[in-house]
């Protein structure tokens, strides 16, 4: 019975030093929180989403599984572009990432009885030929102008990340080379639309989005335990997390996580 015995305890610890090891560990750290991933590596909670995809000052790279929310507010025809006196609503377009890089709108809904007929519908805003392109890049604000002083999220496409990198360095010094009427690299949003990234996670069984940037934290009000679990070699990893630490919860989210309370 003893060599049985010995053959079931070894089995038991391996099976639970397996099952750790296939686990993600928010560890506390100075100056920033770690996560430890599975095979042990070690990413400070600021650099996790710059290890998705590129992020710079200001901008965001569209990376898989990312979504782009265009709302548009409309005004009566003829009026000025501001103010609630001549604001009729809003339309949404929502576009997806697909993995070739190309966006592939999803979705459109509009809050405009009587659209005007001297404002595009969201959904020309952005052309089907920046579509296209399978490297994109969105900035929140650019000053386009320094005449004007508006600033406005700008969204430039490219066959390549090298060709991006050269795009945004121009936008930077000579933002009106870039973005000139009739680009078919460059799409500048109005003044009055407001452009966000989003991903999509899995909270309780079902889909919902939620804008880049978004943490833990988000998910844990009214909640006492909230559980993450997180891709790793296609399957589904738990992170662990002490619920306690609220500095702990502030580990970013990923697209695909998928998120349980109780």
């Amino acid at each position: 019975m003893r060599p049985i015995l010995v053959l079931v305890l070894a089995l038991t610890v391996s099976c639970v030093a397996h099952h750790s090891a296939t686990a993600f560990r928010v560890l506390p750290a100075q100056p920033d929180y770690l996560l430890r991933s599975p095979d042990s590596k070690e990413v400070p909670f600021a650099e996790i989403l710059s290890r998705y995809t590129k992020v710079g000052s200001g901008w965001v790279e569209l990376g898989p599984q990312t979504e782009l929310r265009v709302e548009n507010a409309y005004f009566r025809e003829g009026a000025p572009k501001h103010g609630l006196a001549n604001f009729l609503g809003t339309e949404i377009a929502r576009y997806q990432v697909l993995p070739t890089g190309t966006l592939e709108q999803i979705s459109v809904e509009s809050r405009v009885d009587q659209p005007p007929s001297d404002q595009p519908p969201v959904q020309q805003l952005l052309s089907e030929s920046q579509q296209r392109r399978h490297h994109h890049r969105f900035f929140y604000q650019v000053l386009l102008s320094k005449k004007s002083n508006v600033r406005s999220a700008v969204l430039l496409g490219a066959k390549s990340t090298d060709e991006l990198d050269r795009m945004t360095n121009q936008l930077m010094s000579e933002p009106e080379s870039v973005c000139g009427d009739g680009s078919s690299q460059c799409t500048v949003f109005p003044e009055a639309c407001t452009v966000s990234l989003e991903i999509a996670v899995m909270v309780n069984g079902a889909r919902r989005t939620v804008s880049w940037g978004s943490t833990l934290a988000d998910f844990f009000e009214n909640h006492r335990h909230v559980e993450l679990f997180r891709r790793y070699q296609n399957e589904l990893a738990p992170v662990e997390v002490d619920n306690r630490d609220h500095e702990a919860l502030r580990v970013p989210l990923l697209p695909g996580d998928v998120i349980k309370w109780r």
